[in-house]
């Protein structure tokens, strides 16, 4: 029984730290995935209007139309999104737009929620390739 437990206990002693990092390389992984789809309606947004919507207006010109200017001409009834995504942290992705060169980036502070970072606290963008 002893020889039992010491071998598990050396089997998660090797496996627990591979397995305790992964959450958050998931939540990297999801922040990926869903600027991809944010990029995808912004894109749509500018085929519909000519442009992207501005940082004043953010992403929840995606949802519903906006009051603030430049007015979009085009506007479909259920909107580009359902909803905004927040980040995997529970943050709002930040916006800005314009930026040159291509239109707009789409950031995620990472765990830390501020500006810089290394490992999961890095800066997430839309500009990464």
């Amino acid at each position: 029984m002893i020889v039992v437990l010491a071998i598990i206990a050396l089997v998660a002693a090797l496996i627990v730290p591979n397995v305790i990092g992964r959450p958050d390389e998931a939540r990297i992984t999801v922040a990926k995935a869903d600027m991809g789809t944010i990029a995808a309606a912004l894109k749509l947004y500018r085929l519909d209007n000519g442009v992207y919507p501005t940082s004043a207006q953010g992403l929840a010109a995606l949802v519903e139309q906006t009051a603030i200017p430049p007015l979009p001409g085009h506007f479909p009834a259920e909107g580009y999104l359902a909803t905004v995504p927040a980040d995997p942290w529970g943050r709002p992705y930040v916006y800005r737009s314009p930026v040159a060169p291509g239109g707009f980036e789409l950031l995620s502070y990472g765990k830390d929620g501020r500006p810089g970072g290394e490992g999961v606290d890095a800066d997430i963008s839309s500009r990464q390739r």
